[in-house]
């Protein structure tokens, strides 16, 4: 193929699948976050982590599907307009025509193995921090009005009455446990104002009272307070709180492999760490099987004569329906059992065997015969004898 149509049709590729991947990615990514995220978590400035957090996973899971629907879209485009019957009359065979989206889709195959194993790893920590804080309301404009929260595993529990501004709240009520001091604390407080500080929340409380009783004896000591200042583990203005665990999909790529020895000993863990291992290794590689699918079957069922057919639509359907019947299979059966994932990679095999043999079926139908007929020969060797 020459350079010049070679460049020109790798560049429609790439540029289609920018265009699919962000029709994709957007979508997914917001629904994931309204799913996730609350109102509240939205006014706490949640979505900016929470955002950056969830892009390379969605990116590396979409990757292979918006090759595939491009490559499908772009040989679309050629088969209606005629181009791929005059790039057959030019005497190019069908693995030539297939090669830019195959240089693509293998280029596309190192960028999701960058984004699967060192971008999604390390923004993933970001979202569960995230997701850390709505679940356990560790954001103080998170905390609804009437509604008791605990923190610390059940050490300390906050109450208060009702806001009077976002960072100011009326009749407040804090029990903590103090395990080295063995003594129960009780504290109420008119007013209290949240306090962001880089690290953590202060409360800084006025016109209340500190209730303490010790473990071992009944007496109960009351001590009254103009102002009194107390650290809650909230959100801070510079990071999230820190967790006590970290998922399997939080781990580096060096940290993931040498899981795999704790994750064999259970089943649950074991079916868990290859659900993330057939995402990271498995996904990114479905990109060349998209392209040879989505080329295959334009190639073999589309009208190369420049005639519009309801064919191509059903190809560029067929692509984004064989992604996410992988990804559901994916998540279903390898949590389920860890020995499915050579069903699911003998189907990913079949896909690219079954692409393969159909481009062949292809090329051997179009390729031009390479054997003179008798009456070419004589023309060649006497053309003025048969002129005559």
């Amino acid at each position: 193929m020459p350079r010049l149509l070679f460049l020109y049709l790798a560049r429609r590729i790439l540029f289609t699948t920018l265009v699919v991947q962000l029709a994709l990615i957007v979508p997914v990514v917001l629904s994931y976050l309204l799913y996730t995220l609350t109102p509240a978590a939205i006014r706490a400035g949640l979505l900016a982590p929470a955002l950056i957090g969830t892009m390379p996973t969605v990116g590396f899971i979409t990757l292979p599907m918006a090759i595939g629907v491009a490559t499908a879209l772009e040989f679309a485009r050629m088969s209606n307009e005629g181009m791929i019957a005059v790039l057959y009359a030019l005497r190019l065979s069908v693995w030539s025509i297939c090669r830019p989206a195959v240089v693509c889709a293998g280029a596309l195959v190192v960028l999701g193995y960058g984004l699967a194993n060192l971008m999604a790893p390390y923004y993933a920590s970001g979202l569960q921090d995230v997701i850390n804080v709505v679940r356990n309301s560790l954001n103080h404009r998170m905390l609804d009005a009437a509604h008791f929260y605990t923190f610390d595993n059940g050490v300390k529990t906050l109450y208060l009455q009702r806001w009077e501004t976002p960072d100011i709240a009326v009749n407040l009520f804090v029990r903590q446990i103090s395990i080295e001091k063995r003594q129960e604390e009780t504290i109420t407080a008119a007013r209290a104002e949240f306090r962001r500080q880089p690290s953590g929340v202060v409360v800084a409380l006025s016109n209340g009272s500190i209730q303490t009783k010790p473990f071992d004896t009944d007496e109960v000591r009351i001590a009254n307070f103009d102002e009194y200042a107390m650290a809650l583990p909230m959100q801070g203005s510079e990071s999230l709180p820190p967790r006590n665990w970290r998922g399997v999909y939080e781990l580096t790529l060096p940290e993931f492999i040498a899981n795999w020895q704790t994750a064999k000993l259970d089943r649950r863990q074991a079916g868990e760490w290859m659900a993330e291992a057939a995402k990271r290794f498995g996904v990114p590689s479905l990109a060349i099987a998209h392209t040879l699918l989505a080329m295959a079957l334009v190639l073999t069922f589309g009208n190369v004569t420049g005639r519009r057919g309801g064919m191509s639509s059903l190809v560029i359907i067929a692509i984004p329906a064989v992604h996410i019947l992988f990804l559901v299979a994916l998540e279903s059966l390898l949590r389920a059992d860890a020995r499915f994932a050579f069903l699911l990679g003998g189907a990913a095999a079949l896909e690219v065997g079954v692409s393969i043999l159909l481009i062949y079926r292809r090329n051997r139908s179009t390729s031009p015969m390479r054997k003179l007929s008798a009456f070419e020969t004589i023309a060649a060797a006497e053309p003025q004898t048969v002129a005559a």
